[in-house]
């Protein structure tokens, strides 16, 4: 069974950066593809970031010039740097990861961590 925890979250003000991080236990060799979703109170779960295993990187447009994802290649730590924090960036965040390929539909990944908060305040 996969295993994703999150690290990372925490209050910053707008303007602020902050790193999070995913661990990954087990199984890191049947893993193509791993992301960070998002979810504010009220709204649907949306996709932030994904990396896929050669390395092709996806950002949704609300992240691209902002947030940066990255793995580490040894232990499979998914990061995520996101800089330029603003209010409407608050939501909890999680990290996810699928088996065959990588793709933006929220359903269709299987392994999912507990979530990190982080919240934006102006």
């Amino acid at each position: 069974q996969v295993a994703l925890v999150e690290s990372g979250g925490g209050s910053v003000q707008t303007g602020g950066s902050l790193r999070l991080s995913c661990e990954v236990s087990a199984y890191t060799y049947r893993l193509a593809c791993m992301g960070w979703f998002r979810q504010a109170p009220g709204k649907e779960r949306e996709i932030v970031a994904y990396i896929g295993i050669g390395g092709s990187i996806y950002a949704a447009d609300s992240a691209k010039d902002r947030f940066t994802i990255s793995q580490d290649s040894v232990t499979k730590t998914l990061y995520l740097q996101m800089n330029s924090l603003k209010p409407e960036d608050t939501a909890m965040y999680y990290c996810a990861a699928r088996e065959r390929d990588c793709g933006v539909v929220t359903a269709r990944w299987a392994y999912w961590g507990q979530g990190t908060q982080v919240t934006v305040s102006s």
